[in-house]
């Protein structure tokens, strides 16, 4: 049997970064019986749902450059091919959706989980736009009713407060954040640095 390892991700589904670092994390479920806690964090919450142009967000051209050729290299060691984007959209809604859905069991969370990334990354399709989370939610099987709990039940924006206030407890100020043990890392950080960090939290857990 695969020992358990238990993972805490703050994560957001527009940001490109998480997307690689999801990917990457899934990696360990050929070592692990990975038990994934997943808390959102929404990182441009004044974007509109209809979305505004990339070169809003405000970074130096000089960093951009850099951080989308970093993107790349990721994207294709991970053997994926994101599309063009020229918009960046809100998330809010989409981050309500999957909260409310991990009630549903962890097959249907990670199917909603996996759609959300590749209709941003791969299909270019706006989060924003409730129609479009719809579509999402119908293919991975999610019931009509827990969409209309999530957009409505003042529970999950209490939960998505609650993930802030904690990330800004630990210093996480960014997405993805990754919590192995006692560990933190910050970024798409490598699958070996995932399997470093995991190798020492069952280090740690072991008997005396």
């Amino acid at each position: 049997m695969k020992p358990e390892l238990r993972v805490t991700v703050f994560s957001d589904y527009i940001c490109p970064f998480c997307y690689i670092g999801h990917l990457r994390l899934a990696k360990l479920r050929d070592s692990y019986d990975l038990k994934t806690n997943w808390r959102f964090l929404e990182i441009h919450p004044d974007n509109p749902p209809e979305g505004r142009p990339l070169s809003e967000l405000g970074y130096p051209p000089e960093q951009w450059r850099r951080m989308m050729e970093n993107l790349r290299k990721m994207a294709i060691e991970e053997g994926v091919e994101l599309a063009e984007r020229t918009f960046t959209t809100n998330s809010h809604q989409a981050l309500l959706l999957a909260e409310a859905t991990k009630a549903a069991g962890a097959q249907t969370f990670y199917r909603l989980n996996a759609g959300l990334f590749t209709a941003y990354f791969l299909r270019q399709q706006n989060l924003g736009d409730p129609q479009v989370l719809r579509g999402i939610a119908k293919q991975a099987g999610v019931e009509d009713m827990v969409v209309e709990q999530a957009w409505n039940d003042p529970h999950y924006n209490d939960i998505l407060q609650a993930n802030l206030r904690d990330a800004a407890r630990l210093g996480i100020n960014g997405t993805p954040a990754f919590i192995i043990g006692n560990r933190i890392a910050a970024g798409a950080v490598p699958v070996s640095t995932l399997r470093d960090m995991a190798g020492i939290a069952d280090i740690q857990l072991r008997p005396a």
